[in-house]
């Protein structure tokens, strides 16, 4: 299997939807022309933040495949899987890396939380990654999941040749180094979110997948170049600024206020598909004033 290098940031783009829910492949692919005009590693299709569990598998074969067309070769195009059944992620995997990406993002099973032991998840990955075309990622998101893939299924799980590395989203520092401690040399470990960034820097991250990247990709990559170069102080302000952009578009207001802060940045961000609102009125002009700080 062909090693993948995932160094440097990733955004991870939204699910562009129209007036009547459906997928929206010409505005996925404005959006991601817009924004590999900064350096960024690649992009995330059908993420969390791409409302992955809400987009069935055809329509998200048709988000895959138009993504391709927009990702040039030499940037990453990473897809979600992650289905509750090791059985259906295979399948849906295999279809991925046929529709064009060129590593998959698995997120942990979590329907039956209590059975999901390290003993689980190291056979659901390892199984999964021994049936992909492409090179997996493990992905944790305890916050919406309500499970923990356990370091002892990363360490043993990091040392599968088919298995690239882990995204985790979570802003436990404790976790992180511990994920950063137990895996094998080699494992790259990706950051999931600015307000950890940091922390998952000097745990040994060396990429990241970041929302603040789809709206404000310069200094996210900024960002993280100051901190994978050792120069904290300088970075400091800069992730505060951010981390105050951050939390409008995940903790605050989700992908619908994501979504806002693309469309004022010319990119076509819309609605949430339901069960998701939209977010309230006064989401709109916090976001505006969140991104002109940044700017400023």
């Amino acid at each position: 299997m062909p090693t993948i290098n995932l160094t440097g940031v990733f955004p991870p783009v939204p699910t562009p939807f129209g007036a009547d829910e459906s997928i929206d492949p010409a505005a996925l692919q404005h959006n991601i022309r817009h924004l590999l005009h900064a350096p960024l590693r690649g992009v995330v299709v059908l993420g969390s933040n791409g409302e992955a569990p809400l987009v069935n598998d055809d329509d998200s074969v048709t988000m895959i495949e138009a993504a391709r067309e927009a990702v040039p070769r030499d940037r990453v195009l990473i897809a979600g899987t992650g289905r509750e059944s090791t059985r259906e992620t295979i399948r849906f995997t295999r279809r991925a890396a046929e529709a064009g990406a060129d590593a998959v993002l698995v997120r942990t099973p979590s329907f039956f939380k209590a059975q999901l032991t390290a003993a689980a998840f190291t056979r659901h990955y390892t199984d999964v990654a021994e049936q992909s075309p492409v090179p997996v990622l493990l992905y944790n998101y305890s916050a919406l999941s309500g499970v923990t893939l356990h370091p002892e299924a990363v360490a043993t799980l990091s040392t599968h040749p088919n298995i690239t590395g882990m995204k985790e989203s979570g802003t436990d520092e404790a976790l992180i180094a511990a994920y950063g401690a137990h895996a094998s040399s080699g494992f790259q470990l990706l950051a999931g979110t600015v307000t950890a960034l940091h922390a998952s820097v000097a745990s040994g991250a060396t990429g990241a997948i970041l929302a603040s990247a789809v709206v404000a990709p310069g200094p996210s990559i900024a960002l993280f170049g100051l901190l994978t170069s050792g120069r904290v102080d300088e970075a400091r302000a800069l992730q505060q600024r951010l981390i105050a952009l951050n939390k409008y578009v995940t903790a605050t207001y989700g992908v619908a206020g994501l979504k806002i802060a693309q469309d004022l940045i010319g990119q076509r961000g819309g609605l949430p598909r339901l069960p998701l609102l939209p977010a309230p009125s006064q989401a709109r002009a916090e976001i505006a004033a969140a991104l002109a700080a940044l700017e400023n």
